[in-house]
């Protein structure tokens, strides 16, 4: 089940803000642990570093890195190009980019705005542009294609009254789900599917690292604790709990789902 065994993954943002488990790391790992070769990209070579650690600890061969910033077109038609010179396809794009800043249409300044929009969703849309090609090349030589899963968020779907406000993260996140379903559309004939996971509420390094620095968190335990009471099923989500939907939308397994949205959020968006 959920073998990998043959595919390359292309996995942006496959760092993580800090120690522990960010979301591209472990998908990086967990596939890798699946039999896939992985090739990283993160905007921090240290971070990058680190997932290598991590594969090294566990054995895991067949991994290799590269520094870019996915915003660049032509840093990203360089991360592809080194990524089908280490082992010569991709066989699956995982588009996990992306960060939240805070504020209102008023309170938001317009760089913010716009650098949110970037981060976020543009992100998608050039590792799509140039990836895209290379897996409906293989369709035409092998009928092999490819799977693309691009990440969005809960906050584009529900928010809670007098809670965090933070428009251009839920505005360009709605804009990944949308441009999944067209992009899914107008590949489905060519052998390439195109899903999107939408985390919930979860815990992960960037919520010490980045969220608590934000909101000035003066009890980090009773934050956490809070965070965990708000779920319906008694818990945050971590970014296994994200890993194990990707590798799975991923696989052969789900080889008959596109254009579809994942929620792995505990039930918070049906209690909401």
């Amino acid at each position: 089940m959920l073998d990998l065994t043959g595919k390359v993954a292309f996995i942006t943002g496959a760092g993580s803000a800090g120690e522990g488990w960010g979301n591209g790391k472990a998908i990086a790992v967990l596939m890798a642990r699946q039999g896939a070769k992985v090739f990283g990209v993160d905007l921090s070579r240290e971070a990058l570093d680190a997932t290598s650690s991590a594969m090294a600890d566990e054995g895991l061969a067949g991994w290799a890195t590269h520094v870019c910033n996915m915003t660049d077109s032509d840093q990203v038609k360089a991360a592809v190009d080194s990524c089908l010179a280490h082992f010569d396809r991709i066989d699956i794009l995982v588009n996990n980019v992306g960060g939240s800043a805070p504020g209102d249409p008023v309170t938001m300044s317009e760089e913010t705005w716009d650098n949110q929009l970037d981060l976020n969703l543009k992100t998608a849309f050039m590792g799509c542009k140039h990836i895209l090609p290379v897996m409906e090349q293989q369709f035409q030589a092998d009928g092999s294609g490819g799977a693309i899963v691009n990440m969005a968020s809960v906050a584009c779907l529900s928010s809670a009254v007098g809670g965090r406000v933070h428009v251009a993260y839920a505005a360009s996140k709605a804009g990944v789900i949308a441009f999944t379903r067209s992009t899914a559309i107008a590949y489905v004939k060519r052998g390439i599917r195109v899903n999107v996971v939408i985390p919930g509420t979860m815990h992960t390094p960037l919520v010490e690292n980045r969220l608590m620095k934000q909101l000035d968190i003066k009890d980090p335990e009773a934050f956490i604790a809070k965070r965990h009471a708000s779920i319906p099923i008694g818990r945050m989500g971590d970014a296994w709990d994200i890993a194990n939907a990707v590798v799975y939308l991923s696989s052969n397994e789900a080889s008959y789902i596109t254009a579809t949205q994942l929620v792995v959020d505990g039930g918070l968006t049906a209690a909401r």
